[in-house]
């Protein structure tokens, strides 16, 4: 008898001070200018760009100075200024995917709460816990630490 293992998602919420639209357009259309490529893609040190394609089923992906691009997941949810929802699955695609839904919030005319639920950790297994660990982790500094700090510098 197999039993299923629920693990709760990561959930990370951040305030910025710039309006709705503007947050939204940052993150989606300048991911290049806050995403940390030399430390958190495939790439690495060999990653120039990285991207999202404003529409369902559009790409999530970066690019090396060689011009070879790695699939990091596919738009599910395309919902501006409010909502993107994605797979998420670093060069393996239909391989242990999870998900990615970011929310965008007007708590005035002047600030943004974003808040980002990676979720479906339990395709790793017996890995699941460790990988919703490291993704924590991770997620705080991708988006707590670098996108805050190019939002500011914008």
């Amino acid at each position: 008898m197999s039993t299923s293992q629920t693990i709760a998602p990561v959930r990370l919420t951040i305030e910025v001070k710039r309006p709705l639209e503007r947050t939204f357009s940052f993150y989606t259309e300048h991911m290049a200018d806050w995403w940390p490529l030399a430390s958190h893609s495939v790439g690495g040190e060999d990653a120039v760009l990285c991207a999202i394609e404003g529409r369902v089923g559009g790409r999530v992906f970066e690019r090396t100075t060689s011009g070879v691009e790695h699939l990091w997941g596919t738009v599910l949810a395309w919902e501006p200024p409010h909502r993107l929802v994605h797979s998420w699955h670093p060069a393996h695609p239909g391989v242990r995917e999870t998900e990615i839904s970011v929310t965008f919030t007007a708590l005035d005319k002047g600030t943004t709460q974003v808040t980002l639920e990676h979720r479906g950790f339990e395709i790793f297994a017996d890995r699941a816990e460790t990988m919703r660990s490291n993704y924590d982790e991770g997620w705080s500094v991708v988006l707590g630490t670098h996108f805050s700090e190019g939002i500011r510098r914008a």
